[in-house]
């Protein structure tokens, strides 16, 4: 893979001139060729630190103590820069911090190729990159902020000493946490007021002719309004150019894998079978199954009949919760017969599909349940269908009966449309599970509508300690060997995948979808 080469003087000196600070805007591409397992490694690894930024963003307040330990620790996990005061040398067994800032601005581009398609998945990603940006410009120390912002062009001039005296009163007053004796102690930056929109609007910087007065603390904003702006731009101008970067027959695969990707465990058929009976899905429904899941439940039992995209979606689940191939055909052919379809047609019509879900016809592929990116990002629902997601692409009043209507109570339905207007679907989804589970913290982060069911039946099972759960029934205890059992495969195929550089395309992209365990 080689990215373009213009302003060959960065690739000189890469490490004084580009990586010479701990983070950047990101303003000049990667220069270098890389292998296109490095390409799909980086991409992985960087996705995972934004849906990291994302759950950690709704769930604590941002910054705060808990927000930054778990962050700290991600960045260390994925071995990205974490700390601005490492030095080049390498830490024991791990990258240098040259190599941690190559990786995280490598990283960054590739998921911009891949983040760049739809508005949906542009404003998804500005959000996390900002709120990443936050993160790690916070724990820059004050003379490397002031480095920071000179080299993006951020020159504010800080008021001299007797400005801040003149302008004492009017500056404490005005600022968050400055007294009498902080004005003395730190910079004030005199910046246009149109670059500092966010600040005025709350009132927390002091406004004169036209120009606003920031405390050092909360240059921030400014920082992140520049760059959310630049990103904007730069991905509006990346999706321009996806034509010529799709006639790559290396990367279009990837790029298409990346911005549906599910990174979690795999909920395949092989490790559920006869972990439910047919018997048992009409309560199941109503305690462990999500909402899209809850909704195609109750579509069919209603109406005998549910349309590809719905079959699909919960056929897929329904396997990946136990069912066999034989309890399929016999499910959906019980279900469809009481409607306007007759056994024969049935048999004729829809029984081939069911088998092709299991592998059984066609190219025999094993299809795997759905992961919640899946469903939220590919065929959304037309008239008269009911797959989908009802966070996603569910009318909010439609959404709020829905909801009243499963006993949902006021103030939970209130945080569950607060999180969909923020397009927070999968937390929002999470939340449901809370409330209809009475639990304050999941304490997991959903990714997939099997992942719920797990989840659901663990709290109702007695209990989140999956080892307390394989002491009390047998029929548990094969689950839980089933998700160690998950675990130790997705470890050995994200091996297998990062030491075979030399493999063809068709192997490239076979390898992928092991990786993302995504139908």
């Amino acid at each position: 893979m080689e990215f373009s080469s213009r302003r060959r003087k960065f690739a000189t000196n890469p490490q004084t001139e580009l990586y010479g600070l701990p983070l950047q805007f990101y303003g000049q591409p990667p220069l270098e060729n890389i292998s296109l397992t490095e390409f799909e490694t980086f991409a992985v690894e960087r996705l995972k630190l934004l849906k990291t930024v994302e759950n950690l963003g709704v769930s604590y307040v941002k910054l705060s103590e808990q927000y930054i330990k778990k962050l700290d620790s991600e960045f260390k996990n994925l071995n990205f820069p974490y700390r601005v005061d490492a030095d080049d040398r390498k830490t024991q067994g791990g990258p240098s911090e040259y190599e941690k800032r190559r990786k995280d601005h490598i990283s960054h581009f590739i998921l911009r190729l891949a983040y760049c398609q739809t508005e949906d998945l542009r404003r998804w990603f500005i959000q996390q990159e900002v709120d990443l940006l936050r993160y790690r410009f916070n724990d820059l120390h004050p003379k490397l902020k002031q480095e920071f912002l000179h080299k993006n062009n951020l020159e504010y001039d800080a008021i001299s000493i007797e400005a801040k005296r003149a302008l004492q009163d009017k500056l404490v007053n005005s600022s968050y946490g400055v007294s009498g004796i902080t004005v003395e102690d730190q910079d004030f930056y005199k910046v246009p007021f149109q670059d500092a929109l966010d600040l005025v609007r709350t009132r927390k910087v002091y406004l004169k002719a036209g120009y606003v007065y920031i405390p050092h603390q909360d240059i921030v904003t400014i920082v992140l309004n520049d760059f959310r702006t630049g990103l904007s731009k730069a991905l509006a101008l990346t999706a321009r150019s996806l034509p010529a970067v799709h006639s790559d027959e290396r990367l279009q695969p990837l790029l298409n894998h990346l911005s549906h990707s599910y990174l979690g465990q795999d909920y395949s058929i092989q490790k559920n079978v006869g972990k439910i009976s047919l018997e048992q899905i009409d309560s199941l429904s109503g305690k462990s199954f999500p909402l899209c899941m809850r909704q195609l439940h109750h579509s069919l039992r209603e109406n005998h009949h549910l349309r590809h995209g719905g079959r699909m979606q919960y056929g897929l689940f329904l396997k990946g919760i136990g069912l066999s191939l034989e309890q399929a055909l016999q499910f959906w052919r019980s279900e469809f017969i009481r409607g306007k379809v007759d056994a024969d047609k049935f048999d004729k019509a829809y029984a081939y599909s069911v088998r092709h879900m299991f592998g059984k016809e066609g190219k025999r592929t094993d299809y795997t349940p759905y992961s919640c990116m899946k469903v939220i990002m590919s065929n959304p629902p037309s008239q008269g269908d009911h797959h989908g997601c009802p966070f996603r692409h569910s009318d909010p009043e439609l959404l709020k009966q829905k909801l009243q209507f499963y006993k949902v109570t006021p103030s939970g339905i209130s945080q569950i449309l607060d999180l969909v207007k923020g397009m927070h679907y999968q937390l929002a989804c999470q939340k449901y599970f809370e409330l209809t589970h009475n639990v304050e913290d999941a304490n997991f982060s959903l990714s997939h509508p099997n992942q719920y069911f797990v989840e659901s039946q663990k709290v109702f099972g007695g209990g989140k300690d999956a080892k307390r759960e394989m002491a009390d029934t047998p029929q548990r205890s094969q689950a839980n060997l089933a998700f160690k059992n998950s675990a130790a495969t997705q470890e050995k195929a994200a091996a297998a995948n990062t030491t075979n550089a030399s493999q063809d395309l068709s192997e490239m992209t076979e390898d992928l979808d092991s990786f993302f365990q995504d139908a």
